[in-house]
């Protein structure tokens, strides 16, 4: 087994590297004068299984170039198989067409993983399931569930706790964490009165007296979250904690989600922590290399990845 790690989160990549027991692979990712990607393997990989680990996060086009690039590289040197770790499938936003004339990105990035020599995927929490089917390789979506389930039990408040799902989107994703702590489930309904209005928030669920916890897998901009956690406090919600996979985190967000009344927001390392991030006083990171590392360790050896989803 070969890893390979791009730029984008090399704390990440350290740590799956350690989990293992297996050292990254000599890999040189750098630049000409007008930013083209260059990349060089320094080491021999032929007949190897090689595992090229790296998100489609910020700047997503060059993240996304790199990991393109890598496999590129991979396939030409003979690798034996080229499984691509995207902990962050960044334009899976783009899963189908809200609009005349707008493209399915999800599904072009998908083509060009593919094209680029990747024989297998393994990804955490896609914003769509059905992106699976965009592939026409084998490719594991991991869920972040279990890991949330754990944390959650770890510091289980003295009251009720309630999960909510903060779009009816995200009912499937919040139901498994609310199953795995025996949880009411309750639902965030949405809705914009014109275009450019705020949000009026209504609660699907009996919130009052609950502490609450949150589950989605991307927070962006923090807008929606911050709203969600009001309304729910408006409700009557002892506290609102929040729990989301990818911790994208744009713009103003992290001042955004520091002034709001949530009590804390819980992401994963999947994107690389920011230093805003790393110093925000509620925001949390938890590491999510093992599960990761155990997904590769099993794949490389041709074992079961379901197992890992209990």
């Amino acid at each position: 087994m070969k890893l390979i790690a791009g730029n984008s989160n090399p704390t990440l990549a350290k740590e799956i590297s350690e989990y293992l027991d297996i050292p990254l692979a000599k890999c040189t990712v750098r630049r000409f004068a007008d930013q083209e990607i260059f990349v060089e393997i320094q080491e021999n990989i032929r007949g190897e299984d090689v595992f090229v680990l790296q998100s489609t996060s910020y700047p997503a086009n060059d993240h996304l170039m790199e990991l393109l690039i890598i496999m590129d590289a991979a396939r030409r040197a003979s690798a034996r198989r080229i499984t691509a770790v995207v902990p962050y499938f960044g334009y899976a936003r783009q899963d189908r067409k809200p609009s005349a004339r707008t493209p399915i990105s999800a599904k072009l990035v998908a083509n060009l993983i593919t094209e680029a020599g990747a024989d297998r995927v393994l990804t955490l929490d896609l914003h769509a399931g059905q992106i699976q089917g965009f592939f026409d390789i084998p490719t594991d979506n991991l869920f972040s569930a279990p890991i949330f389930a754990r944390d959650i039990r770890a510091r289980l408040p003295d009251g009720k706790i309630m999960v909510v799902s903060p779009d009816v989107g995200g009912v499937v994703r919040a139901r498994a964490v609310a199953k795995r702590v025996d949880a009411q489930l309750a639902i965030v309904d949405k809705r914009r009165d014109r275009p450019g209005e705020s949000e009026v928030m209504n609660i699907i669920g009996d919130v009052e007296g609950y502490d609450c916890f949150l589950v989605d897998d991307i927070v962006d901009s923090g807008g929606t979250l911050c709203n969600a956690a009001e309304a729910l406090l408006q409700e009557g919600a002892n506290s609102v904690t929040a729990y989301i996979t990818h911790g994208v985190l744009s713009g103003g967000a992290v001042a955004r989600v520091t002034a709001s009344k949530l009590k804390e927001l819980v992401i994963t390392d999947s994107i690389q922590p920011s230093s805003a991030v790393a110093s925000a006083s509620n925001i949390r990171a938890i590491p999510i290399a093992t599960l990761i590392g155990e997904a590769i360790s099993r794949t490389s050896l041709e074992k079961s990845v379901s197992s890992l989803f209990d």
